[in-house]
This record gives structure tokens, sequence and C-alpha cells, in this order.
């Protein structure tokens, strides 16, 4: 009972999968992102398809005059035929841009809107300096650490001569 069971799944799933294939026999067309593009750069010289995709009337005439002698091409007819291969060529694609400017001038703009932050907290955020940043208190201090002998053996004591009252060289 249980091998028929299987059996009979098994040749419905088999029959299944066939009728599933015939259902795709179709013709699949290619997505856009799989097909070839035009790029143009230095260092691919020939790019995969040409710049124009469609001819209009004028430039199927000159890729037939083409077939003929490039000497009746005029210099005008000769660079249409290349544009029509690609769209720039490596002078152009040499040429700098002024993208650069964009950027100097971005980044300048941050610099100084962060500036104006920090004078704007300095003034209205952050209170007065504490009084403990006077040289008078750091100098008071210091004589006091002194005095306790604080940290003599490698530390701030260690550093003065208790002899002759100064810094040790």
């Amino acid at each position: 009972m249980l091998s028929s069971r299987v059996l009979s799944l098994v040749g419905k799933r088999a029959l299944s999968t066939s009728v599933c294939l015939q259902g795709h026999a179709g013709v699949a067309t290619p997505d856009t992102y799989s097909l070839p593009i035009y790029v143009d750069r230095r260092d691919v010289p020939l790019p995969d398809i040409a710049f124009v995709d469609t001819l209009s009337v004028e430039q199927k005439a000159l890729k037939d005059k083409e077939k003929g002698a490039w000497a009746s091409l005029s210099s005008k007819e000769k660079l249409d035929l290349y544009r029509i291969k690609f769209h720039e060529s490596y002078t152009e694609m040499n040429q700098g841009s002024s993208e650069w400017k964009t950027i100097l001038g971005g980044t300048l703009f941050f610099i100084g809107f962060t500036a104006f932050v920090v004078l704007w907290q300095r003034k209205y955020v952050y209170g007065d300096v504490p009084h403990t940043f006077s040289e008078d208190w750091v100098a008071m201090q210091t004589k006091r650490m002194l005095d306790m002998r604080i940290n003599p053996v490698q530390g701030f004591s260690s550093q003065w001569d208790y002899d002759k009252k100064e810094w040790k060289k």
C-alpha cells in the first residue's frame, strides 16, 4: 500500500515538471542590464556597441558613402562618421572638468560653518573658564603637591630638587 502511494506521487511529480517545462518553452527576452552598453573610457578604446544605435536617413546615406573611396569624403563627413561610432575623442575624454571647484567650495563652506558653530558654542553654550586654570591657582597647586611630596619615586615630586628649590634637569 505504501509503495503504491509513493509511486503514484512520483508519477504525478514527473508529470507536473514536464508540463512546467513545456510552459516555459517560449522565447525569452534579455533584460536591458544584460545587453552591451556604450561607454567612453580611455582604457577600453573600442566600446561594445556604436554610440548611435538607430541611424537617421542622412546617417544611413553617409554609411553607404563610407563604403566607397574615403578620399571623396569631406572632413565634416569623416567627423560625422566618427560621431556615429564614438561620442568623445581622446582629447575630449582627457579634458579636465570643473568639478574640483565645487568640491573645494563645498569643503570650505562646511569648514566655515563648523567654525561658526564652535564660536557660537564658546559664547553661548560653555560658561566662563574655571578659576582653577589661572596661573596663580596652578602655582599654588604645584607648591602644595611638592610640599605634600606627591609620588616621590617616579612621579611629580621626583622631578623637584628640594635642596636647591628648583626643578631637576
